[in-house]
């Protein structure tokens, strides 16, 4: 099978492999894995910090196709100057393949949606990796996408791959999921309990997004309130500097650290740890922090944006933020106050969470395949 990718993602060389941000590596890894042939279709430049991972298959061909941004006028006119040498390479490397896969939502993945209905024989999956809420505010070229991807006319013989469960939606849109530990890790964790000082947990970007500044708050309220509590902040970002004057102004440095970004290992002790994970993020696609945080049996604070509510049965595998610091904290302390509650809901998280392995996204992509 020859199998084309598509994608915003950069693919990148270093020390002579390919190498490529390494959560969509560890996944693609898994496609490749299955076909014969693999052809990336991707920018092959990239300025920012990028988090590396060099793909397993260096056999892979790489096509370069530049980088469309609309944000500007600048940047519109060089778009639209690209535009017509996108739309050939995208065209031809899709009549050469076997099976077409795009990386959506994204400026390539909205002109490969729109290339790939001259293609109808031929089989498609997307991953959408963004928010497929069909409520969510979104701008103009993501909710385009959405409605080729899923219109019975434009999207024959595709398969869109969405995270979470959605009211009303076309036969060709599938839940889907994906992963971060094996089988080899379901091993017992100990009841979940809370001890004298309760450990919370933040992991992400610092940057305004995940809203760092609002965890940190929701720690110092929760001690005002006489809540005995310490915070890890795990990740790095622009709003670091911010964060680090607040916990000076406010005397927390015993109750909060800032580890910076560190190795998954030490990341997954982390989990291990704790007993609470915030995360008052602004949008998602699927938040793998949280997956991986109820793997450990870890109950997750999250806002009810794109899946969240699903993932978290509505409020039976973890709690909803309002993002009203009074309401949120006082929620928390009204959950501190019956245990056995919360012994039920992160037994209720890590059951859930451990349904979705590495083996098991592995088998949901041979049966894509």
């Amino acid at each position: 099978m020859k199998f084309l990718v598509i994608t915003n993602a950069p693919t990148l060389k270093e020390n002579n492999l390919w190498v490529a941000y390494a959560p969509y590596v560890r996944e693609m890894d898994l496609w490749f894995a299955h076909v014969d042939q693999v052809t990336l279709l991707s920018p092959t430049q990239y300025d920012a910090p990028l988090l590396t991972k060099a793909f397993k298959r260096q056999d892979v061909t790489v096509k370069a196709i530049p980088a469309i941004q609309l944000n500007g006028l600048f940047q519109s006119l060089r778009s639209a100057v690209l535009l017509p040498i996108l739309l050939f390479k995208i065209f031809t490397a899709m009549k050469k393949a076997d099976h077409i896969h795009l990386r959506c939502p994204g400026n390539i993945g909205l002109l490969a949606a729109v290339v790939q209905i001259l293609f109808p024989k031929k089989p498609k999956t997307v991953k959408y990796a963004g928010n497929w809420d069909p409520k969510a505010s979104q701008p103009w070229s993501y909710k385009l996408q959405k409605r080729i991807l899923s219109h019975p006319k434009w999207s024959k013989n595709m398969e869109v791959l969405v995270y979470g469960q959605w009211e009303n939606q076309s036969p060709n849109i599938t839940p889907f999921f994906t992963a971060s530990y094996t089988q080899k890790q379901l091993r017992p964790t100990p009841p979940f309990e809370l001890p004298q000082t309760i450990h919370l947990l933040f992991v992400g970007s610092l940057s305004s997004g995940k809203r760092p500044m609002y965890v940190v708050q929701f720690l110092k309220m929760c001690i005002d309130r006489g809540i005995n509590c310490r915070l890890d902040i795990y990740g790095d970002g622009v709003e670091r500097d911010g964060l680090h004057q607040f916990i000076k102004r406010h005397d927390l440095d015993k109750q909060v650290t800032l580890h910076g970004n560190q190795p998954s290992a030490i990341i997954e002790k982390a989990y291990q740890n704790a007993q609470f994970l915030l995360l008052p993020s602004r949008s998602e696609g699927w938040p793998k922090v949280v997956a991986e945080a109820m793997f450990w049996g870890v109950i997750p604070l999250v806002t009810p944006i794109s899946c969240v509510p699903w993932m978290l049965d509505a409020g039976n595998r973890g709690i909803l933020l309002s993002l009203v610091l009074e309401e949120d904290v006082s929620a928390f302390a009204k959950a501190l106050s019956d245990p056995s509650q919360l012994v039920h809901m992160a037994q209720n998280a890590q059951d859930w969470a451990r349904q979705y392995t590495l083996e098991a996204f592995e088998r949901a992509v041979i049966e894509k395949l």
